[in-house]
């Protein structure tokens, strides 16, 4: 599954329309990298640029807009309100999908460490990539800005992490850059059946981090409540990690609780709309709905499927589209406009829909396509196709089994099952595609030119490198199908009786699916030369081969006897 992190540079310039456009289209130079946003300020004379794509070529767009911003931009005549010090004046990575924090450090501080090497800019690593605790705070990076720069980065204490630590006219010009890696900024209006301003913010105070001052008596009017310090004490909102005000919007004659969310994992969406209604509720107001401004990681809206479907007491083992419109009705989020997924969730804006994909094409579609003189699809893929309809009958029993009358109390253990069904239908259905990818690229390495030695011996390693992917994609395809048998057997044994020749019919495609993929493994490694990885790779594949066979027999002969009496 492709690991995706979005960059969120701000370059101190918001005026120059010429500079801007010039920065900006330095991202799309590489291949894979989306560009999202781009949200020019006059006053602050900074503008926020928002990309994404696969770490390795965010990165390489993040350097390329430094770099073209250091050439562009002179810090020694810059003025705006926002606080800065440096041409590119943060650069943050933040994960977005299958990637962890820890990995996207590793990231950050690799780009920062090139930043400063070859453009040579002062580089201070902020958030999550910070190798000093105070530096998780960016102000204590940025302190003092770019006026105070030229004295801070000499000094033992306040020198940047990478790069110059002495001012020269090059860091004059540059000024330094914080890069960062921090969690995604998830910003949120919760749209109330109020004009009041006032009860907004009494709702964004209830919940906030932050919370409200402490004032005798508990009433808004009261008198401050100071400390031994003389400094107002505050009592904390319920939710970690958010801040939130409230407000009315002309346009929508309706008030607002308005809501950044620092750290989405821990604190998620569905939770903080849950306490917002909660406390609204207590004050008489309804939240009528949720408007995200921007985008949203798709797991946002999956966590969100899946806490409203637990709370129904509902299978949660249901496709991705479901989730997303259980989320979307859940909370509103087509309240007061149509919430369209492919516009506004960051996975599906950076899909590649160019390339035609078997698995969108209609059963018939898919039965002519292999039917046809194209040697692709072949068996591989159908193996593949054949193991997601194991995993796909072995979900159905269980949420069957979750929604039987009289088994309330068990929706749990099949909704369990249901979700890794799901789990391996998805992946399954990715190695249909795969393996026609894999064949594919086998054809291109064949295809590459011979006239010389280099040519030649490239074209070798291209074929051998090919092979072997085309070896360990079936391998793939095996082991996937083999899981299947998992969650079939739990079916025949424990799911619906209704249903067990469908979970029987699953434990046959899954023993197609293996036999069909262990074949293709095999006539692929007669071409490989690392003779070792094949040997290796076929012992696997045979035990599970060899495994799936005594599986499928002893539990077609169980469900024979089930259904015969």
């Amino acid at each position: 599954m492709r690991q995706i992190i979005e960059c969120v540079p701000n370059i101190s310039e918001g005026n120059n329309e010429n500079i801007i456009n010039q920065v900006v289209a330095e991202i799309e130079k590489v291949e894979g990298v989306k560009l999202l946003d781009v949200d020019p300020g006059k006053t602050t004379n900074r503008t926020v640029i928002t990309f994404v794509g696969e770490p390795e070529q965010v990165c390489e767009s993040a350097f390329l807009v430094v770099k073209k911003a250091q050439e562009l931009i002179d810090m020694r005549g810059h003025h705006g309100d926002h606080p800065r010090f440096g041409a590119t004046d943060v650069c943050p990575l933040i994960p977005v999908a299958n990637i962890t924090m820890e990995e996207v450090v590793e990231y950050a501080r690799k780009l920062a460490q090139r930043i400063a090497t070859e453009l040579e800019i002062p580089v201070y690593c902020y958030e999550s990539a910070a190798f000093k605790p105070e530096r998780k705070n960016l102000a204590v990076c940025r302190q003092g800005e770019y006026e105070a720069l030229s004295n801070r980065i000499s000094t033992e204490d306040q020198a940047p992490d990478f790069g110059p630590k002495t001012w020269n006219e090059k860091v004059a010009k540059s000024g330094a850059t914080a890069v960062g890696a921090r969690d995604f900024l998830l910003a949120v209006n919760y749209n109330l059946n109020t004009t009041s301003t006032r009860r907004a913010n009494a709702i964004a105070f209830d919940v906030r981090e932050k919370g409200r001052k402490m004032r005798e008596g508990g009433k808004p009017t009261g008198k401050v409540i100071l400390d031994e310090n003389g400094k107002a004490k505050w009592q904390p909102g319920t939710l970690k990690g958010t801040k939130a005000i409230g407000w009315y919007i002309e346009e929508y004659g309706i008030a607002q609780v308005s809501m950044n969310i620092t750290n989405a994992n821990a604190t998620p969406l569905h939770v903080c709309f849950d306490e917002v209604c909660d406390k609204a509720a207590k004050r008489g107001v309804r939240v009528t709905g949720v408007e995200i401004v921007g985008l949203v990681p798709k797991k946002t809206l999956i966590d969100a499927g899946k806490h409203y479907l637990a709370k129904q007491q509902r299978s949660l083992g249901v496709d991705e589209e479901t989730l997303v419109k259980i989320a979307v009705k859940s909370m509103g989020l087509d309240d007061l406009k149509p919430f369209n997924p492919k516009e506004k969730v960051i996975e599906y804006m950076i899909e590649d829909n160019s390339a035609k994909k078997l698995i969108d094409l209609t059963c018939k579609g898919f039965a002519n396509e292999t039917a046809s003189e194209s040697p692709a699809p072949g068996g591989g893929s159908i193996s593949a196709y054949v193991g997601s309809l194991s995993a796909a009958l072995a979900t159905m029993v269980a949420n069957l089994s979750s929604h039987k009358p009289g088994w309330d109390d068990r929706w749990k253990e099949f909704s369990d099952v249901a979700e890794k069904g799901q789990m391996l239908k998805d992946e399954l259905l990715h190695l249909v595609d795969e393996d026609t990818n894999a064949f594919n690229k086998i054809m291109n390495a064949f295809g590459l030119p011979k006239k010389t030695d280099e040519d030649k011996a490239r074209r070798q390693q291209a074929i051998q490198d090919a092979t072997k992917y085309a070896i360990e994609v079936p391998f793939k395809t095996l082991q996937r199908s083999f899981d299947c048998f998992e969650i079939c057997k739990q079916m025949v044994e424990t799911g619906n009786p209704n249903s067990v020749t469908d979970a029987a019919v699953g434990i046959l495609c899954a023993r197609t699916a293996c036999i069909g993929a262990f074949m293709n493994m095999k006539i692929n490694c007669g071409s490989l030369e690392d003779k070792a990885f094949v040997e290796d790779i076929l012992a696997k594949g045979q035990r599970l081969v060899d495994e799936a066979c005594k599986i499928e027999q002893e539990y077609t002969a169980k469900v024979m006897e089930i259904i015969s009496k």
